[in-house]
């Protein structure tokens, strides 16, 4: 069985790092990401600096990836599907924050993240994804609404799988990652410096003013 875990955590990371900021930037836009806003490479700083449908591009690359590896993963390891999805996801999320391809510089890993909610139970994901929505739209901050919806998937988490340690413990890893990819974000929101985000690039782009 071992070796399956690692199939599966192989797997993953290598699918992980096919970042869909990085990927599209530079075969539509011609530029890198990374180059541009904040450096991340990440969806909001995508959002920000690009806007447009190409966006949506990015959020179906990294939702995809994720959503294969975890498919992957159980037929590797078909009888803990449970496990092999969540094994798998762990090391999509490792591999979008530190991509092989890209250098090791890579997003956050938010997205992912979701992917693998929705992989491990879609009733975890409605409720965390409603709980990111309502933040984000009240203050705007992307950050606020991915680690407080992080926060809620772990807790849920818990709750729906607690006689199964190893799966929330692999979730409440995801948020600590996520959280701790925030860390100057969190900064900025206590000192009030945030940048908040808008669906509208000139909007965005007068934030950044």
């Amino acid at each position: 069985m071992v070796w399956k875990v690692l199939a599966c955590i192989a797997v993953g990371f290598l699918l992980g790092g096919w970042n869909g900021a990085i990927l599209i930037s530079r075969l539509k836009m011609h530029e890198d990401v990374r180059e541009k806003g904040s450096g991340n490479a990440g969806l909001t700083n995508f959002l920000r600096s690009y806007g447009g449908w190409a966006t949506l591009l990015v959020v179906l690359i990294d939702f995809g990836k994720t959503i294969a590896a975890c498919l992957i993963a159980t037929l590797i390891l078909p009888e803990e599907p449970l496990l092999a999805k969540m094994v798998a996801g762990v090391a999509v999320q490792i591999g979008h924050i530190f991509p092989a391809y890209f250098g090791f510089q890579g997003g956050k890993g938010v997205l992912c993240s979701g992917a693998v909610g929705l992989m491990l139970d879609w009733r975890i994901f409605l409720i965390a994804i409603a709980v990111f929505f309502i933040v984000f739209f009240l203050t705007r901050y992307v950050s606020l609404a991915s680690m407080l919806g992080m926060i809620v998937f772990s807790v849920l988490a818990v709750i729906f799988y607690t006689e199964q340690p190893i799966i929330w413990g692999l979730v409440i890893l995801m948020t600590l990652t996520v959280i701790f990819m925030h860390r100057s974000n969190i900064t900025r929101l206590l000192h009030g410096k945030e940048r908040k985000t808008y669906f509208h690039k000139y909007k965005n782009e007068r934030e950044a003013n």
